[in-house]
């Protein structure tokens, strides 16, 4: 049964490329066969088998994959997930009297991994009992997607490479149309403060602590992998031949930065740390105050193993993140009161650990119960929730999952996950962590930079006290042995900290001399060029190492959520599919349609198209010769929230009128021409409703007059 276990896992990668066994399935397999908990390198298998060519496109399916995505269950649905929900809370109940009692680490993790397998049990019974109301389609979503080129795989027509893609027209303008929400919802609301960093990282910055839980994949090291696989005789699930011993794999893509390869570079894996970089010169910004926020978007980079599932797993992807910079001991954030009414589904760590399902639970009450951490981490949660939704998101399809602490980095003090379901199941669109201050310390540690804010004392202790260490350089030593590089000394030695400089006086006492290296230059400082001088001095502020709420958004996966919940097939034609999209973030705000090619119709065709420009509404004309029924159904496949046609009403009446029609409910109404662009700008900008225009406007059945004489088709 272990052995089972084990192939089974495995069967999660495909053969024919070099597989990682990730973290999450070594410690549920590996521990189970083993019984121990070694920490290792991360490695790669790669099966004795003949590589066999993907297809780099939408994979084509045997028959359609369909998932329900309903929420609630009802009573004999609980009654066979019941015993589940036993065994996954007995499991938690044991793991919890472990740690208690202190039991050895390696019965630990085998008792967490097989918490886990329970759990994913459990959840993957849920889905499979879900009500049959709410079906996605994913082959026909996918047809759809690839036909009118919301994005298809990059470098198609050499091959392809998979993780990579390249999105279309209609894919870009609603990624952008997703980011600029973003951007109003976050950054304009929060007053946050947005740069733009390089997607080029020197390697000393990666080789720093900051990022070592993404450096650290696995569990095992080569050799005692290819051990195992001897040992248990594992042989390819899908050949049957053996696999060759493991290899070593980097999940960052490695490049050289100059044209001596003398400088090795990343591309980033994420954005975050181009932020915490600048700490300094932000705080200084915000004239030294805290808290506040700063904010980047842009692409990121992860040489995945095994991309695959469209926009979820692939290697470059779009990240846009924030970095709230808190007071450690003032998590309170003022504008919670604003969201602390919010519903939302919560999936504690207790409720899965104990096999409960997830609930709805008001926001405030979630935060005064202590289910989350602060009012800062709560609030972000609810803007993230308000944001999710606002954008296409289904609100029964939305929860945020607590990580256990298995899951949860050590200097992490909370962290949610806001997931979705879809035809995959629940993933991960947004991660909303409170990482404490481990980065700063990093950072601070690796460059000698204290990376602090300072923060006024109140009464009665406005003033005390403390012992000073720091260097005392003889400036004129320096400058003669080093001349116009002595600056970049001097500066060094100016921010060093006292542990540093401890370290370097014994150095100094023992040898005469010690070393500094920066900006890559070596400076030898002997003690005629530096002193070490110690002294009280009296501080009016306290030095605060600020604490990070980081929220975290996956734009790609965010995208693919909104596909998935927004996909629809018209009733009583299986033909006609479209996407309700938001008009807030649809492609296109709305279409033009003239009712045929009539030269009658251009003059307002081109009236409406300028009046829209000027409105700042974006908009697609169709004058081509089809249907104005098939012209409907091409622009609401692409998403286009509303649709304006010129008839013989618009031509032979006046003042002069037009319809506008709703994609969603496909009712229509008709207004003044002039009038149109206006009312769709407001719908776009969400300060109308549909209902608030059909309540003002009449609702079109038809044409009352047809073509003139002296109209000619």
């Amino acid at each position: 049964l272990l052995l089972l276990f084990f192939l089974v896992a495995i069967l999660q990668f495909h053969h024919s490329s070099p597989l990682a066994l990730r973290r999450s399935m070594l410690r549920g397999a590996a521990s189970a066969l083993l019984r121990s908990g070694t920490e290792i390198s991360s490695v790669c298998l790669v099966p004795r088998a003949r590589p066999v060519r993907q297809s780099l496109r939408f994979k084509p399916h045997n028959r359609p994959f369909s998932l329900s995505v309903g929420q609630n269950m009802d009573g004999n649905i609980e009654e066979v997930l019941a015993p589940l929900r036993l065994a996954v809370k007995e499991q938690g109940d044991l793991v919890r009297q472990m740690k208690q009692e202190g039991a050895p680490d390696v019965d630990i993790t085998k008792a967490v991994a097989e918490l886990k397998a329970r759990k994913r049990t459990l959840e993957a019974k849920e889905l499979s009992l879900q009500p049959k109301d709410d079906i996605v389609d994913r082959t026909k979503m996918e047809d759809t997607l690839k036909r009118r080129f919301f994005y298809d795989q990059a470098f198609a027509i050499y091959g392809g490479v998979s993780g990579l893609y390249d999105f279309g027209p209609v894919g870009c303008a609603l990624k952008n149309n997703i980011l600029q929400a973003w951007r109003q919802h976050f950054i304009q609301e929060e007053q946050i403060l947005e740069i733009d960093c390089t997607m080029l990282t020197p390697e000393p910055v990666l080789n720093e602590d900051t990022l070592s839980s993404i450096l650290l994949m696995d569990n095992y090291t080569q050799q005692e992998l290819t051990d195992l696989f001897v040992k248990y005789n594992v042989k390819s699930p899908t050949t049957g031949n053996d696999l060759t011993p493991p290899i070593s794999f980097n999940l960052m893509f490695q490049t050289s930065i100059g044209p001596g390869g003398n400088m090795p570079g990343y591309l980033r894996p994420e954005t975050a740390q181009g932020i915490f970089l600048n700490f300094k010169r932000l705080l200084e910004f915000n004239q030294g105050k805290l808290p506040f926020a700063a904010a980047q978007i842009g692409n990121s980079f992860r040489n995945e193993i095994s991309p695959r599932s469209g926009l979820i797993r692939v290697r470059e992807f779009t990240m846009a993140e924030i970095e709230h910079f808190v007071d450690p001991v003032e998590k309170v954030h003022p504008k919670f009161p604003n969201v602390a009414d919010l519903d939302i589904m919560l999936y504690s760590s207790k409720a899965q650990t104990s096999g409960q399902s997830a609930q709805i639970m008001r926001l405030g009450d979630a935060v005064e119960q202590g289910v989350i951490n602060n009012s800062v981490l709560g609030y972000f949660i609810g803007r993230i929730y308000l944001y999710l939704t606002k954008v296409g998101v289904a609100k029964d399809k939305l929860r945020f999952r607590q990580h256990m602490d298995n899951e949860m980095a050590h200097y992490a003090c909370d962290c949610w996950d806001a997931e979705t379901k879809t035809s995959y199941g629940w993933i991960e669109i947004v991660g909303c962590a409170d990482r404490s201050c481990y980065d700063l310390k990093c950072h601070a540690r690796a460059t000698k930079v204290p990376l602090v804010a300072e923060k006024p004392l109140k009464e009665p202790i406005s003033l005390y006290f403390v012992n000073v260490v720091q260097f005392e350089p003889n400036k004129g030593a320096i400058g003669k042995a080093y001349k116009k590089d002595a600056k970049i000394a001097m500066e060094y030695l100016s921010v060093c900290d006292e542990c540093f400089i401890t370290e370097q006086e014994q150095l100094l006492n023992e040898n005469g001399e010690f070393t500094i290296e920066m900006e890559g230059k070596s400076f030898k400082l002997t003690k005629d060029m530096v002193s070490v001088k110690r002294f009280q001095k009296t501080l009016h502020v306290e030095e605060v190492v600020p604490n990070v709420i980081e929220p975290s958004f996956g734009i790609g996966r965010i995208m693919y959520t909104i596909f998935e919940h927004t996909f629809h097939v018209r009733e009583g034609d299986e033909q006609r599919t479209y996407f309700s999209f938001p008009a807030t973030v649809a492609p296109y705000k709305c279409s033009v349609l003239p009712l045929s090619q009539n030269q009658e119709f251009m003059p307002f065709v081109k009236e409406l198209s300028e009046a829209m420009t000027k409105n700042g509404v974006s908009h697609k004309v169709d004058d081509s010769s089809g249907s104005i029924g098939r012209r409907y159904a091409r622009t609401d496949e692409i998403g286009v929230a509303f649709g304006i046609t010129i008839d013989f009403d618009t031509v032979n009446k006046t003042p002069h009128t037009a319809t506008l029609r709703d994609r969603d409910s496909m009712t229509q109404i008709r207004a003044e021409v002039s009038e149109l662009p206006v009312i769709v700008r407001d719908l776009a900008n969400g300060t109308l409703t549909w209902a608030e225009v059909e309540s003002k406007y009449p609702i079109f059945e038809g044409q009352e007059t047809s073509k003139k004489d002296t109209i000619e088709e």
